[in-house]
């Protein structure tokens, strides 16, 4: 067996306080990297303008969705606001199997969960370069209240208790930084010895 034929992709779960900017590392690093796919979402809620079925989210009934459940067929999933919003497990798989590594980008409890499900996966948590700056970010969005913004806050202490779960934490102080070493991340991964010594030398002997 050639060693290439050992190689399929991996799932890199992109976690953290909602301000820490890991929606817009995932957005550059799909802009940057060719065999790179971002994992779609199902939820139960309506589409809304301008969302694209299968791009944005595969959109289902609440009926289909609890199926998907009680079979096993879904890495994570929780309830929002009254609607189900999950992780398909056999979309993300398909393309692993095909050697296509695929970013999901969720929060804490979602990629708790889907550590549980899927313990392959390599998990980074991505963090602001202090509470001052994520108050700032926070603020800056000016679509929460003050409250909410502290709650916010109060919830992030709390994720931080959790950083051991995961394989790598990337503090985004400079975008461009961050999102520079969650490529590397990317890469290094790939280079980990996945095969024996003996998967190796055969492999060699074949190519003789």
């Amino acid at each position: 067996m050639h060693l290439k034929d050992k190689n399929p992709g991996k799932l890199f779960v992109l976690s953290g306080p909602s301000g820490a900017g890991k929606g817009t590392i995932c957005k550059r690093l799909l802009e940057e990297m060719e065999d790179l796919s971002l994992s779609v979402s199902m939820t139960t809620r309506a589409p809304r303008e301008g969302e694209t079925e299968g791009v944005s989210y595969f959109f289902t009934d609440r009926e289909t969705f609890e199926k998907h459940i009680q079979g096993g067929n879904l890495l994570e999933h929780a309830q929002v606001y009254g609607n189900y919003y999950g992780t398909p497990k056999e979309p993300v798989i398909q393309k692993l199997s095909a050697g296509t590594d695929v970013i999901l980008e969720i929060d804490m409890q979602g990629a708790l969960k889907v550590k549980e499900n899927y313990p392959d996966g390599v998990f980074i948590f991505i963090l602001p370069p202090s509470m001052a700056e994520l108050r700032k970010r926070l603020t800056g969005r000016g679509t929460e209240t003050a409250e909410a913004i502290e709650l916010r806050l109060g919830e992030t202490l709390k994720e931080l208790s959790y950083i051991d779960k995961y394989d790598y934490c990337v503090v985004n102080g400079v975008l461009e930084e961050a999102v520079a070493r969650v490529r590397a991340i990317v890469v290094a991964e790939h280079s980990k010895v996945a095969f024996t010594a003996e998967e190796l030398i055969a492999s060699y002997k074949e190519e003789e």
